[in-house]
């Protein structure tokens, strides 16, 4: 978790980040590296896709960013926990000063069940989204490889909704904290306390 999102085009909400990170500066030198449009639809770790944070004045833009942070001698890292984040060596720099706000749908969870001897096998899909919401906002850090911005998405333990399901859910925000998540000014620890653990599930057929 979180390794899948929905981001839903003909929503007009969700359009206008996907407009802005496509008319963005920065996105030319994605199309330089072969990158010729913003993922939409089910988003995969490595698609770029829309992603809000301060700009240089310090005041919230939107860019296009690649999902996944590259880590020597590991796999790609698309996550980071919450709880750690502030002291690992990967993320300690962004979490300070390069805090990220990714808007989506939904995001995708499978079920999880764990056999008799033991062994763990996923079920259903599911679609799952803040409650009183049509969409979310993801707190994530960004950093610069290779001259271009990757991002991680933070996650934390599951709240109640969902932890028969999944035992961790990505670090949610209501809309309305967007713009202090990635304030530079923002001390990140003081804002832990109000992200959403309120969720809705769907089942996927």
């Amino acid at each position: 978790m979180c390794t899948r999102y929905f981001v839903e085009r003909q929503f007009e909400r969700m359009n206008k980040y996907i407009l802005e990170a496509e008319e963005s500066p920065l996105f030319q030198r994605f199309a330089e590296n072969g990158i010729t449009k913003i993922s939409t639809g089910e988003v995969r770790p490595t698609d770029t896709v829309p992603v809000i944070a301060s700009d240089k004045r310090g005041s919230p833009s939107v860019f296009p960013m690649r999902w996944g942070f590259k880590i020597p001698s590991r796999q790609l890292i698309v996550n980071a926990r919450i709880e750690t984040a502030a002291v690992k060596p990967s993320f300690r720099d962004s979490w300070k000063a390069h805090r990220c706000i990714v808007p989506a749908s939904y995001y995708f969870e499978w079920k999880h069940f764990t056999d008799e001897t033991g062994k763990k096998t996923t079920g259903a899909k599911c679609a799952v989204h803040p409650d009183n919401d049509d969409m979310m906002w993801m707190c994530g850090l960004y950093r610069i490889e290779d001259g271009l911005p990757v991002f991680v998405v933070l996650t934390k333990e599951a709240s109640d909704d969902i932890v028969s399901i999944h035992d961790r859910m990505p670090v949610m925000l209501p809309e309305g904290d967007v713009n202090k998540w990635i304030s530079p000014i923002t001390v990140p620890e003081a804002m832990l306390s109000d992200v959403l653990d309120k969720v809705s599930v769907s089942e996927l057929t």
